[in-house]
């Protein structure tokens, strides 16, 4: 998890709850050896338009680097991804929905390259949003916290020791048996 407030190292999950309790937190995930955001966490900071989403674990998420092309596929339209019509405008990747970029590495290339797209929020679009929710504030900042506290659990389920069970533990091994013979 990152704060945003602090700028400060990365910190673990209960870490949060005594220094970083009211200040809004990124945690930045693992999906198949690559590095994920939730969409709900990070779109409140920064413009993802453009950006390909997908849906893992039943949580939207995002890439943060780029990623490889598969083996087998080639950006010519060979291998696995022939026919495909959307690509990403960085690396090649084929994407999808008619996004631009497949991750918010590839994002932040083509703004330093073209300078025409930028991850600042657009204020009016914010305020819109702020003005239609204002009654529903309350709802929303409990469902909120709701949603962080069990962002952890949700994802990346507690790993705990088994129930005990009823059988001792330390039972003597019983009489081995021998495997019946082949005829």
């Amino acid at each position: 998890m990152y704060c945003l407030d602090c700028n400060l190292d990365a910190f673990c999950f209960y870490c949060r709850s005594s220094k970083h309790k009211d200040h809004p937190v990124i945690q930045i995930r693992r999906s198949s050896y690559h590095d994920v955001v939730r969409v709900g966490e990070i779109q409140k900071f920064i413009d993802i338009d453009g950006v390909q989403t997908y849906v893992i674990n039943s949580a939207r998420v995002l890439f943060l680097n780029e990623r490889p092309q598969p083996k087998g596929s080639s950006k010519g339209g060979g291998g696995g991804g022939g026919g495909v019509s959307h690509i990403c405008e960085i690396c090649g990747r084929s994407l999808l929905d008619p996004f631009r970029f497949c991750s918010l590495g590839c994002k932040l290339v083509g703004i330093k390259k073209n300078k025409d797209a930028s991850f600042i929020l657009d204020v009016r679009k914010n305020n819109v949003e702020v003005m239609r929710g204002d009654h529903d504030e309350g709802r929303s900042r409990e469902e909120g916290q709701l949603m962080r506290e069990g962002t952890q659990h949700h994802m990346y389920p507690l790993i705990t020791s088994p129930p005990p069970s009823s059988i001792n533990p330390r039972r003597r091994k019983g009489i081995p048996h021998r495997a019946p013979f082949g005829t």
